[in-house]
């Protein structure tokens, strides 16, 4: 068992980090690398472990007391992360528990921090049949790397080479205790029904498929490289600063290279990698649809529209409330029903004017048809609609842009205009309005245009 020890010292001397977070569910597999890590010992290296508690079994609260329990014993520290796993619209349970886990080491992971798996050679090649059953190309046959950016810090998965055979007579021969979660063996889930049922005969036939698997995987990965290092110029200039693909780039170019453009580009909008029906309909509905129609393409996860030929993707959308309408002090950050936060900073010579904000009377609403803005600079009040044309504000957004009234006078709309006279005069104390936006809408989907 000294190769196990040596090949994960190798591997941490190749990918150094400040901390090392071991992904420890309590099952065999982590507990072996936690194991491992603890061997390693601080000498050459610092090591935690994170147990996420999906709160989905009746055991789930003991199975965390057990892993605390185990890294007491190892004298490492343990950090319990508890979550939401629950599926959502369109999400398996497998899904959702990933994501939900997923969400949380990136939420918790630090600058120059690492997080370590303990993904095998088995865990690779069911990976990379279940994503050939489902039609995968040469992405998702890549399976799963060995490396990956995850929130400020990276994703290590060191004994992928490993035989999981070779994990579990390890964990025999140092008398680990580990937990069995029942859900493993629940053959409703696909890939349980594939490593106990297919895997076993597919084995039997050929006793090196796990190996030869998870070869064919580095060189769909390797080939997955090559693609994206010669069409990533291509996405680069095809996608603008706030997200939106030129339709005219899309129907420009052939067949192959206009669906791998529309993965990248829904790939880096957040969103899973589209069947075959949806990149057809993008397609033929939004990117060949005439100048004057505004497509609209739906599925459970999202939506694309098309605006002034661009397209947008965009998460669910929830219009706020007709009519609503809620008091502001102006300091404290307000969560909107139309998404995201509101908040205030400090400013100089810009923004709404200190003396002005200061004297309260402060209000959010939402459009309700007739408001007018005069901007500083310019004559005359000018109404809403004919602002966001000319600033190319989406139409979809605009019912969820934050109108800011004081003592009932329209003051800013959301961080885009400030409305005389409540703008700050040159080298004026002044409050700049910022709005973090969630949802994948708004901002993020809007065109400048000077």
């Amino acid at each position: 068992m000294t190769g196990l020890l040596g090949g994960l010292r190798r591997f941490l001397s190749q990918h150094p980090a400040s901390f090392y977070w071991i992904g420890y569910s309590g099952g065999a597999d982590s507990h072996v690398l936690l194991d491992l890590c603890a061997r390693l010992g601080s000498k050459e290296a610092r090591f935690g472990a994170m147990h996420v508690n999906h709160n989905l079994h009746p055991d789930a609260g003991r199975w965390a007391e057990h892993c605390q329990s185990v890294c007491g014993r190892l004298r490492l520290p343990c950090r319990v992360l508890s979550v939401e796993a629950r599926p959502g619209v369109g999400e398996s349970p497998e899904e959702a528990a990933r994501n939900a886990r997923y969400r949380a080491w990136e939420e918790w992971l630090e600058a120059g921090a690492a997080l370590l798996l303990a993904q095998h050679q088995d865990d690779q090649a069911e990976t990379v049949l279940l994503q050939l059953l489902r039609g995968a190309g040469p992405g998702g046959l890549a399976g799963m790397p060995p490396t990956a950016e995850l929130g400020a810090g990276r994703l290590l998965r060191p004994l992928l080479d490993v035989p999981r055979r070779t994990l579990l007579d390890y964990a025999e021969s140092r008398r680990l205790d580990w937990i069995e979660d029942p859900a493993n063996r629940d053959l409703a889930f696909d890939r349980n029904y594939l490593r106990h049922r297919i895997f076993p005969l597919i084995r039997a036939r050929w006793p090196a498929c796990a190996r030869t698997i998870a070869r064919s995987a580095r060189h769909c990965g390797e080939a997955r490289a090559l693609l994206d290092e010669t069409l990533t110029p291509l996405l680069q200039t095809a996608i603008d600063a706030g997200g939106g693909l030129d339709a005219a780039v899309l129907a420009g170019l052939d067949r192959p290279r206009s669906r791998w453009l529309l993965r990248a580009w829904l790939k880096q909008r957040g969103f899973r990698s589209p069947s075959e029906v949806l990149l057809e309909r993008i397609a033929t509905e939004a990117v060949t649809a005439a100048t004057d129609r505004q497509p609209r393409i739906e599925w459970p996860e999202g939506q694309i529209r098309r605006y002034r030929g661009r397209l947008y993707a965009l998460s669910p959308q929830l219009l706020p409330e007709p009519g609503w309408q809620a008091d502001w002090d102006g300091d404290t950050p307000m969560k909107l029903p139309g998404g995201g936060e509101l908040e205030s900073v400090p400013a100089f010579g810009e923004g709404i004017a200190k003396r002005v904000w200061r004297g309260g009377g402060i209000q959010i609403r939402y459009r309700r048809g007739g408001e007018r803005c005069r901007l500083p600079g310019r004559e005359g009040r000018r109404c809403l609609k004919k602002l966001f044309q000319e600033r190319g504000v989406p139409p979809w957004t605009r019912a969820r842009l934050p109108l800011i009234f004081i003592r009932g006078e329209l003051a800013a709309v959301a961080d885009l205009w400030v409305c005389e006279p409540f703008a700050a005069e040159p080298g004026e104390e002044g409050i700049l309005l910022h709005w973090k936006v969630s949802g994948g809408f708004a901002y993020d989907a809007v065109v400048i245009e000077s």
